[in-house]
């Protein structure tokens, strides 16, 4: 596998010599962000402009990467294996498959299907391509769309093409991988609060997996999407230790609709992870498909916030749910437990919540009381608004350790005491995107990771260009609390804020800017979210009042 700097090495002489195709004659882009951004413009320019809807258009081209990626990989071992045969044995499936790559018949070669004729059913050649593959390859059954049909033959036609301007012969591996990412998240910005049930943003999936470290053992996203948790913890597996994640790591799934199973099968697939069998269609709430209590050392999620709706009945009992279910009709303290429950005894979690789960009032907060004397709550990370394709809410990230008591009595953990969380308000550390949208850059991903690293009394990892932010915040790369940034706070100090996790009862604020400094906005979204927090809990008191009432009319 080349490095960063190899691959440019390789690929930015071949700018100069090679136009791309009879598609405007433009140069190669110099890295992949280039690529994906040309291929995707020219690709949603041909949705368009025809009568496709966003989520009818976007398994189809997903599948047409994951196809061409299957055949660039094919295309590898093929030139590998070649003069291998003999005449006692010839080069077959198996020994393509031993190399990890999925064995394509010939009809299946995505060249084959780019040079069809004319007058050939393409959407027919295409089912068929993708029938035959999953024949071929046991551990795709049931993950290769086979609706093709559906899209108009020039629209096909014009698809292979866009497809097949990436350049083969130039390109590694991983850049297959960015490609379908870029796609997915792009799909799911054009399919608004659709996209949102699938897609989650990277760079919150790449903090959650820098926090919980899924570096060996059993993972599981209980609502999975399209396996960005998953596909993430094999690229840290990959790039940061060096290994081949199915050695190390073994990846479960689940989703109740089966598009998105299918979505998050092919983008483990073009990411070289193997476990496709364990990504199941199931309704997490009453189908515990992978027997999951106590299973599992790393549990990572981006549930639905706020469900209503769920059938209590079915719950009754359930082990998912030790400390009870909430009285208020919203599934956010269901998926808090289950996350909890599914941990072994040493396992982590890292999940993403609705921010009013941090202060909610009745049922939901002695749930949550349950849960933080456990000492299982470990870290509480507040994240800003406008994170999202779909709402511009801010929300919270929670991780819990169901091993911190255990490390720390053994003496592996530096920290003073075990019933201490860790609080970070991060809501003021972003990268603008566009008007609407933020995100965090890697330097900023590295920078809160690491201060859970210091934390937990581990060494910080600088390797993006976090440690700037790092030496300003911790100059002798030591934890310490920082006002408006970071507050260690023990439990009592939770019990006084009525066993709050909402991070901006505990950090404080920074001092503040010059007035030449002042942003407007900034400090209206402030405001807002301080409004929010006051909005959460008048409705716990409501509730509260509400219970309250009803037990005094039934005396």
């Amino acid at each position: 596998m080349f490095t960063l700097g190899e691959e440019k090495a390789i690929i930015i002489p071949a700018i100069k010599r090679k136009l791309w195709n009879k598609y405007n004659y433009l140069l190669m882009p110099a890295n992949y962000t280039e690529i994906e951004k040309r291929l995707w413009e020219a690709a949603d320019e041909l949705r368009a402009n025809s009568k496709l809807k966003p989520s009818e258009y976007s398994v189809p081209v997903l599948g047409l990467i994951f196809l061409l990626y299957a055949d660039y990989k094919f295309t590898l071992v093929e030139q590998e294996l070649a003069g291998k045969s003999s005449r006692r044995r010839s080069v077959g499936k198996e020994d393509y498959q031993a190399k990890g790559a999925l064995f394509l018949p010939e009809s299946a070669r995505f060249d084959s299907l780019l040079n069809l004729p004319e007058a050939e059913d393409i959407g027919g050649a295409i089912n068929a391509a993708m029938k035959v593959i999953s024949d071929e390859n046991e551990e795709l059954a049931g993950a290769l769309p086979r609706d093709y049909n559906r899209l108009e033959k020039p629209i096909l036609r014009e698809l292979l093409k866009i497809l097949n301007r990436i350049p083969r012969d130039k390109i590694t591996e991983d850049a297959f991988g960015e490609i379908y990412q870029y796609f997915l998240g792009n799909f799911a910005q054009k399919e608004g609060q659709k996209g949102g049930e699938f897609f989650t943003p990277i760079s919150l999936v790449k903090l959650i997996v820098e926090v919980i470290e899924p570096n060996n053992g059993r993972i599981l996203d209980p609502a999975c999407g399209a396996g960005g948790m998953l596909v993430q913890s094999a690229i840290r597996v990959r790039n940061k230790l060096g290994f081949d994640p199915n050695q190390l790591i073994s990846v479960y799934g689940q989703e109740k609709v089966d598009g998105t199973v299918k979505l998050c099968q092919m983008n483990l697939a073009v990411h070289g992870v193997s476990g496709l069998r364990n990504i199941r269609e199931g309704n997490t709430y009453y189908q515990d498909i992978h027997d999951s209590i106590g299973k599992f050392d790393f549990v990572m999620a981006n549930p639905p916030f706020n469900v209503n709706g769920v059938d209590r009945d079915k719950i009754k009992g359930d082990p998912h749910y030790p400390f009870g279910a909430p009285t208020t009709d919203n599934a956010n303290y269901l998926w808090i437990q289950l996350f909890y429950t599914v941990l072994n005894e040493n396992g982590r979690a890292g999940f993403v919540m609705a921010n009013s789960a941090s202060d909610a009032r009745g049922s939901e907060l002695e749930i949550r009381r349950q849960l933080i004397e456990t000492g299982a709550v470990d870290v509480m990370i507040a994240i800003g608004s406008n994170f999202f394709y779909t709402v511009t809410l801010p929300c919270t990230l929670w991780f819990l350790d169901r091993g911190k008591r255990k490390r720390h009595s053994s003496g592996t953990s530096l920290r003073d005491g075990e019933d201490k969380v860790l609080f970070i308000d991060a809501r003021h550390i972003y990268r603008q995107v566009d008007r609407a949208h933020r995100e965090f850059s890697d330097a900023q991903v590295e920078f809160i990771a690491n201060i859970v690293r210091l934390y937990r009394g581990e060494n910080a990892e600088l390797t993006v260009g976090g440690s700037e932010m790092l030496t300003q915040a911790f100059p002798d790369k030591v934890y310490r609390d920082v006002a408006g940034l970071c507050k260690i706070a023990t439990l009592a100090e939770i019990e006084a804020q009525g066993w709050s996790l909402n991070p901006g009862r505990y950090v404080g604020v920074a001092e503040r800017q010059e007035a030449e400094d002042f942003d407007f906005a900034e400090s209206l979204e402030e405001l807002n979210e301080e409004l929010e927090i006051l909005n959460a809990e008048a409705r716990g008191l409501e509730e509260t009042i509400a219970e309250n009432v009803a037990q005094i009319l039934n005396l």
